[in-house]
C-alpha cells in the first residue's frame, strides 16, 4: 500500500467510479466539488443534494458521535476508494542530474575544454614531427615511446574531473537523502485526535480517511478537508488558501467548510473529513504546483517513491500537510536575511576566487611571453607552419597549467564544508531533542546573544498540581480535606471545574506502577482536575450528565480574555455560567463570594484588595499560579444577548482561589548558568503574575537578588516604550531591554514587540541575535521575527511549530544550550577547514606561479593539483567538519556579526604554515637534486617522462598538508592539536585514508600523475619533513599574536552589507544551502564580474594601511549594492577611482556607514 501513489489511486477512481460509487452515498468527485464551495452557497448545496451533515455522515457509513469502526478493511478500501492523507512529493533528482549540475561548475568546464584540446593534439602528428627545429625544448630526452603517451596528460585531467564532479554529486545526493529523512521522520510525528469506534486516539496524519470524525481545537492546523458538524466559538485563520488575514467564523448553519492547511484560532470542536492528500484544496495547489507529480509518469514513480513519503521537494522540512505555496513564499521572506556565516563566506570565497582570477591569468600570460621571446626572439626561430601543432600542444599546456592555479586557488570545498558541518549537526542534533527545520538556524544559534523564553513547560516541568487554595473564607496552605468544606460549595467548584475545561483533557491512570498519573490536553486544567480528584470527587460522571453537546455556549480562552467560560441550562430552563481565569482578572469582575456556609455574600472592591494583598500575593510570592473559579447564573427569560461579552462576563460570584505549581525543571538552573558564562543573556516572557514570574525567575537563576535588573509586566512595559501618541519608539526600548530580564503579564504582541526591539536595537556595537521559544499559536510572529525560533515539541500548537525554525522535541531549556553548543561548534568547524586550506591555496598558488615563472613548467603538474585539490576539498572538509562539540564552546562570547571569520590567531597560522612550506618547496626545486643525488627535473621536455626530482616535491607537498591538517583541530592557538583526536574516528580514517592513497599514487601512480616511485629513504625524507609541520605549529602557537599587528583579518561583514538589497531580489533561492551548493559555481563567477569594484579593495590591502582600506571597503559596500549586472557595460567606477586619488576626502556619510 506504501508504494502506490495518489496519482494511481486517482487514475483508479476515476476507472471505480462506476463500481464504487454504490458502496458510499457520495463519490470523490462529489465531494471535491462540494469543499471548492465557500460560506452560504455551499450550506445551499448541502441541503439540496444532501439534507444536512447529519446524511453525509450516514452516506459516509460514519457516526458523528462514535466515528469509524476503525476496522481495516473499511479503513482500506476508503483509502481505495477516496484516497490517502499524504501528497506525494516531487521526485528527487536522479544521480545523474546532479552530476550534470556539478559538471556546470565553470572552472571544470574550462579545465574539460583544455584537456580535451591536449588530447586532440597529442594524437595528431603533422609531418614536421621530424623536425627537429620546432622548439628548444623539443629535443633532448623525448623517444617514440614517449611521444606516444603525450594523450595521458588530457586523459588524466579529465578522469580528475570525473573524480571531483562525481564526489560533489555523492554529496549532494547523500544530502538530499538525509533531508528528506528528516523529512519524513517530522511527517511521521504530527499527529491528530480522531474518534473511533467511540474511542478518542491520536492518529498520523497520514493515516487519516474520508469519513474520520476529527476533533479540532485551537492551534491546530487542519489536516485534511471536512464538515463541521458540532462545536463551540470555531474561529479559523484561513489566510494560508485565500490571503485573506481576517480569522473566519465558523458554524454548522452559516459556515461549516473546514479546510486543509488553515489555522484554527480559536474555539474547539468536530469535523467529518471529506477530503484528505491529493483531493483536499491543499493538495489541489500542489497539485497545481506539479508536487503530486504527473499521470504519466506514475510508472517510473512507482519504482522511485519507494524511500518514504518525503515531503516537499528541498523545502526545508515545510510539512506537506501544512502550508501551501503562500506559505512557503512566506517562510522564504522570513528567511531572507542571510545567515551570518553565510554572508562571510560569502564575502571571503569571491575575494579568494579574484585573487586566483588574477594569479592565475599572470601565470598564463607569463609562460606564453616567456615561450614566445625564449623561442623566436633570443633562439631567432621562424614560424613554420607545421611546427604549429607542437607550439599550439605548448600554448595548451601553458593554460592548463593556469586552470589549474585557478582551481586550487577557489575554494569551492566551501560551500561543502559548510553543508556537510551542518548536515552532520543537524543529525546530531536530533540526539539531543533538537529538530533543526532551517539548517542556517543551527549556525546562527552559535551567535545568539539573547534567549527570550517562555516559562511554562520550558523552564518549569508543565506539570501542575494544586497545592493552596482559598475556599469558603479560609487560606489552606495545603489540600484541604473535602468534610472542611461546604457540601453546596463543593459540588459547584466540581461542577465548575469538569464542565468548564475542554473535554479533551482528562487524567488517565499512570502508565506503569509507582509513576505519576498522566495528564492529557491542557495542563492548567489538569492541574485543576487533579484538584477535584484530591477532593475525593470525580469529574467523569459530571460531565457524562452534561455531555458537549449540550453545553449551550462557551467562551474558550485567548490571550485577550485570559478567563474561559461555559454556559449551561439548568433544568429550570434558567441559565448558569462558570467561568475560571487569572485571578486578578476574574476578581475584578465578582461582586459577591461564597462564605463558609456556602452562602454568597457581598464582595467589595476593598475586600479584594485585602485578598490581593493577603492570599493572591502571598502565593504568587511563592512561585504559584492563581486561578479563580466563578459562576454566575442568569434568569431563562429575557434570556441574555450572549455575544455582548462585556454584560455576560460581570457580577460573577467567586467559588475559590486556588494556587497551582508549576516546578522548575531539575535541569533548568545549571543550563542558565551555562548560558550566562557563555555571553547569552535569559530573558523570561510570560502571561503569569509578575510575583510569580519574579519568584521563578529567582529559582531558576535568570536574576539574583541584589542585582541590577527590571522585571515589567506588560502594560507598564508598553507604557515606558510608547510616546503619547502611543507609537512605539526605538530609543525607549533601548533603555528598557538591556535590564529588562522578567516581562510579565504579556501578551504576543509584547513579546514580538520585546523581540523586534532587541534586534533592531543599535545600542549595542554588536547586533544582537535573538532565540524565542513559544509553543502557542499567539507566538507566531515572534517566533518568525527571531533569527532562532524554537517551538514545542510537546506542548507546542502545529501553528508555532510552522513558524518556528528549530522543534524541541523533549521541550526542554536545557537543549537550547546544546543547540548553542553545536552552532558554535558549526563556526568553528568552518574556521577550522578555512585555516587549513587556504594555507593549501595560498602555498600551491604561490608555487606553481613562481616554478612557472622561473622553471616554465608548474612543479605540481594539472593532476596532482587537482589531487591535492581532492583531498584538501572534499576529504578535509569532511574531516574537520565533523569534529564533535565540547563543553570548552560554552566558556567564550559570542562571536557576533562583525567578527572576521579568520581571526589575527589564525591568519598568524596560515601565514607562518605557508612559509614553512614554501621555504622546503622552494629549497628542494632548486636544490633538491643535489641533496638526493637524482637528476633534476627542471626544464625538462614536453613529454618527458616523470622524475623522481618532481615526484619528491609532490609528496613532501601532501604529507606537509596531512601534518597541518592535524594542526588545523585547533584554530584558538591552543598547543595540544591532539587533544580528543579519537572521539572523531572520521577524521581519523580520513587522514590514514588519504595517506594509503598517497603511497599507492606515487609508486604506482606512473605518467598519469607524473610520479616516479620513490626509495624508502626519500619517503622517510618526505614524512620526516611533514611531521616538522607538527614541530612548526609549536613555534608558531608561541609567537604572541598581539605584536603582529600588521596580520589583517578577512571575512568580516560591515554592518552595511548584512543584506545587500539587489543581491536578495536577484536571488531568493539563494538562501537555502543545497541551491546554493549546486549553483555555487555560477553564483562565485557572476559575483566576481558582477563587482569589479572590489578588486580594487583586494590589490589595496598590500598598498595600504588599515584605517584607508576600512573606509574603501565601507565606500565599495555602498556601491556595490547599487552595481547589478548592467554595471559592467557602463562605466561606474568613479566612486571609487575618487575614493583612491583622495582617501582624505572621502564624505563623512561613506565613513561613518561601518
Amino acid at each position: 500500500m506504501g508504494d502506490m501513489t495518489n496519482s494511481d489511486f486517482y487514475s483508479k477512481n476515476q476507472r471505480n467510479e462506476s463500481s464504487h460509487g454504490g458502496e458510499f452515498g457520495c463519490s470523490m468527485e462529489e465531494l471535491r466539488s462540494l469543499m471548492e464551495l465557500r460560506g452560504t452557497e455551499a450550506v445551499v448545496k448541502i441541503k439540496e443534494t444532501y439534507g444536512d451533515t447529519e446524511s453525509i455522515c450516514r452516506r459516509l457509513k460514519t457516526s458523528p458521535v462514535e466515528g469509524l469502526p476503525g476496522t481495516a478493511p473499511d479503513l482500506e478500501k476508503r483509502k481505495q476508494i477516496f484516497g490517502q492523507n499524504f501528497i506525494p512529493p516531487k521526485k528527487p533528482k536522479t544521480f545523474l542530474q546532479l552530476v550534470w549540475e556539478a559538471l556546470q561548475d565553470v572552472t571544470l568546464i574550462i579545465l574539460e575544454i583544455a584537456a580535451i584540446i591536449s588530447l586532440g593534439l597529442s594524437f595528431y602528428h603533422p609531418p614536421g614531427e621530424s623536425n627537429e627545429g620546432c622548439a628548444t625544448a623539443q629535443g633532448g630526452a623525448e623517444d617514440e615511446g614517449e611521444a606516444e603517451a603525450g594523450w595521458i596528460e588530457g586523459a588524466a585531467i579529465l578522469l580528475s574531473v570525473i573524480c571531483v564532479v562525481l564526489v560533489t554529486a555523492f554529496n549532494d545526493w547523500s544530502k538530499e537523502k538525509q533531508f528528506r529523512g528528516l523529512q519524513s521522520r517530522i511527517e511521521q510525528e504530527q499527529k491528530f485526535t480522531v474518534v473511533r469506534a467511540g474511542q478518542v486516539v491520536q492518529i498520523p496524519v497520514a493515516e487519516i480517511v474520508v469519513g474520520d470524525i476529527a476533533q479540532i481545537k485551537y492551534g491546530d492546523l487542519l489536516p485534511a478537508d471536512g464538515l463541521f458538524i458540532q462545536g463551540n466559538d470555531l474561529k479559523i485563520d484561513e489566510s494560508s488558501l485565500t490571503g485573506e488575514s481576517d480569522q473566519v467564523r465558523k458554524s454548522v448553519d452559516k459556515d461549516p467548510m473546514l479546510l486543509s492547511g488553515t489555522h484554527v484560532m480559536e474555539g474547539s470542536g468536530r469535523m467529518v473529513v471529506t477530503a484528505v492528500g491529493v483531493n483536499s484544496q491543499t493538495g489541489i495547489i500542489f497539485t497545481l504546483l506539479g508536487a503530486g507529480g504527473e499521470e504519466e509518469e506514475k510508472k517510473d514513480k512507482k519504482a522511485k517513491q519507494q524511500d518514504g513519503a518525503a515531503a516537499m521537494e528541498m523545502q526545508p522540512l515545510k510539512s506537506a500537510e501544512g502550508g501551501d505555496a503562500d506559505d512557503k513564499k512566506k517562510a522564504n521572506m522570513h528567511k531572507k536575511e542571510k545567515s551570518v556565516l553565510q554572508g562571510k563566506l560569502t564575502k571571503l570565497a569571491v575575494q579568494i576566487g579574484k585573487a586566483g582570477l588574477v594569479m592565475s591569468a599572470i601565470t598564463v600570460i607569463i609562460l606564453v611571453l616567456y615561450f614566445t621571446v625564449d623561442t623566436f626572439v633570443v633562439n631567432k626561430k621562424p614560424w613554420l607552419t607545421e611546427c604549429t601543432p607542437v607550439y599550439v600542444q605548448y600554448f595548451v599546456k601553458f593554460f592548463i597549467i593556469g586552470v589549474t592555479v585557478l582551481v586550487v586557488a577557489v575554494p569551492e570545498g566551501l560551500p561543502l564544508a559548510v553543508t556537510i558541518s551542518l548536515a552532520y549537526s543537524v543529525k546530531k542534533m536530533m540526539k539531543d531533542n533538537n529538530l533543526v527545520r532551517h539548517l542556517d538556524a543551527c549556525e546562527t544559534m552559535g551567535n545568539a546573544t539573547a534567549i527570550c523564553s517562555d516559562k511554562t513547560g520550558t523552564l518549569t516541568t508543565n506539570r501542575m498540581t494544586v497545592v493552596q487554595a482559598y475556599v469558603g473564607d479560609v487560606h489552606y496552605k495545603e489540600i484541604p480535606d473535602p468534610s472542611s468544606i461546604n457540601a453546596k460549595t463543593l459540588e459547584l467548584l466540581v461542577n465548575a471545574i469538569a464542565i468548564n475545561s475542554a473535554y479533551t483533557t482528562k487524567i488517565l491512570p499512570p502508565e506503569k506502577e509507582g509513576a505519576l498519573p498522566r495528564q492529557v490536553g491542557n495542563k492548567t486544567e489538569c492541574g485543576l482536575l487533579g484538584f477535584v480528584l484530591d477532593l475525593r470527587q470525580d469529574y467523569e460522571p459530571v460531565r457524562s450528565q452534561m455531555p458537549e453537546e449540550k453545553l449551550y455556549k462557551v467562551y474558550t480562552f485567548n490571550s485577550v480574555r485570559k478567563s474561559m467560560s461555559t454556559v449551561i441550562k439548568m433544568p429550570d430552563e434558567s441559565f448558569r455560567m462558570y467561568s475560571k481565569g487569572a485571578s486578578e482578572i476574574v476578581l475584578k469582575k465578582c461582586c459577591k463570594i461564597l462564605s463558609g456556609a456556602g452562602e454568597p455574600r457581598v464582595f467589595r472592591p476593598r475586600d479584594r484588595d485585602e485578598m490581593v494583598k493577603k492570599v493572591i500575593e502571598p502565593m504568587a510570592c511563592d512561585g504559584l499560579r492563581t486561578i479563580c473559579v466563578a459562576y454566575r447564573d442568569f434568569p431563562s427569560s429575557p434570556e441574555p444577548d450572549w455575544d455582548n461579552e462585556n454584560d455576560i462576563l460581570n457580577e460573577l460570584t467567586c467559588i475559590c482561589v486556588v494556587g497551582i505549581e508549576d516546578p522548575v525543571r531539575p535541569e533548568v538552573p545549571e543550563a542558565i548558568r551555562k548560558c550566562q558564562r557563555a555571553g547569552i543573556t535569559v530573558r523570561m516572557v510570560t502571561g503569569d503574575n509578575i510575583n510569580t514570574a519574579r519568584a521563578i525567575a529567582i529559582k531558576c537563576g535568570i536574576i539574583h537578588p541584589g542585582e541590577d535588573f527590571l522585571c515589567l509586566e506588560g502594560k507598564e512595559f508598553n507604557r515606558r516604550i510608547r510616546n503619547e501618541k502611543g507609537e512605539i519608539e526605538q530609543e525607549r526600548i533601548d533603555k528598557i531591554w538591556p535590564k529588562l530580564r522578567v516581562l510579565a503579564r504579556s501578551s504576543p504582541t509584547d513579546k514580538h514587540t520585546l523581540v523586534k526591539g532587541i534586534i533592531d536595537s543599535t545600542h549595542t556595537e554588536q547586533r544582537q541575535v535573538v532565540a524565542v521559544t513559544g509553543d502557542g499559536t499567539n507566538d507566531g510572529p515572534a517566533l518568525k521575527k527571531a533569527d532562532v525560533g524554537f517551538a514545542m515539541g510537546i506542548a507546542g500548537t502545529d501553528v508555532a511549530k510552522e513558524a518556528s525554525d528549530i522543534i524541541l522535541t523533549d521541550d526542554n531549556f536545557s537543549s537550547i544550550v546544546k543547540a548553542v553548543m553545536w552552532g558554535r561548534n558549526v563556526y568553528d568547524s568552518i574556521s577550522k577547514f578555512l585555516q587549513f586550506q587556504l594555507t593549501v591555496n595560498v602555498v600551491a598558488v604561490i608555487v606553481a606561479f613562481t616554478g612557472a615563472c622561473i622553471t616554465q613548467d608548474s612543479p605540481l603538474k594539472a593532476v596532482q593539483m587537482l589531487w591535492v585539490n581532492l583531498i584538501m576539498d572534499t576529504f578535509a572538509s569532511l574531516a574537520l567538519a565533523t569534529e564533535p562539540p565540547t563543553e570548552t564552546l560554552l566558556l567564550r562570547k559570542p562571536y557576533g556579526r562583525n567578527k572576521p571569520l579568520i581571526s589575527r590567531t589564525m591568519m598568524k597560522n596560515i601565514l607562518g604554515h605557508a612559509v614553512y612550506q614554501l621555504t622546503l618547496i622552494f629549497t628542494l626545486l632548486f636544490v633538491g637534486e643535489k641533496m638526493f643525488q637524482i637528476d633534476s627535473g627542471r626544464n625538462a621536455p614536453l613529454h618527458s617522462p616523470p622524475s623522481e626530482h618532481y615526484t619528491i616535491i609532490f609528496n613532501t607537498f601532501v604529507m606537509m598538508q596531512l601534518f597541518n591538517e592535524i594542526n588545523a583541530r585547533k584554530i584558538h592557538g591552543e598547543r595540544n592539536v591532539f587533544d580528543g583526536i579519537f572521539r572523531n574516528p572520521i577524521f581519523c580514517t580520513i587522514v590514514l585514508g588519504t595517506f594509503a592513497i598517497q603511497i599507492v599514487i606515487v609508486q604506482f601512480g606512473g605518467k598519469p600523475f607524473s610520479c616516479s616511485p620513490l626509495q624508502l629513504d626519500q619517503w622517510m625524507w618526505c614524512i620526516f619533513i611533514g611531521l616538522g609541520e607538527l614541530v612548526w605549529g609549536q613555534v608558531i602557537a608561541t609567537i604572541p599574536t598581539s605584536r603582529l599587528k600588521f596580520l589583517k583579518e578577512a571575512g568580516r561583514l560591515t554592518q552595511k552589507e548584512e543584506i545587500p538589497e539587489e543581491e536578495l531580489n536577484e536571488d531568493v533561492e539563494e538562501i537555502d544551502h543545497a541551491e546554493r551548493e549546486l549553483r555555487r559555481g555560477q553564483i562565485l563567477w557572476f559575483r566576481g564580474l558582477n563587482r569589479i569594484q572590489t578588486q580594487i579593495e583586494v590589490v589595496n590591502t598590500f598598498k595600504s594601511g588599515a584605517s584607508f582600506q576600512g573606509a574603501l571597503r565601507r565606500q565599495s559596500s555602498v556601491t556595490s549594492q547599487s552595481q547589478d549586472v548592467a554595471s559592467l557595460s557602463s562605466p561606474s567606477r568613479v566612486s571609487l577611482s575618487n575614493a583612491l586619488s583622495s582617501p582624505t576626502s572621502l564624505p563623512p556619510a561613506a565613513a561613518g556607514q561601518g
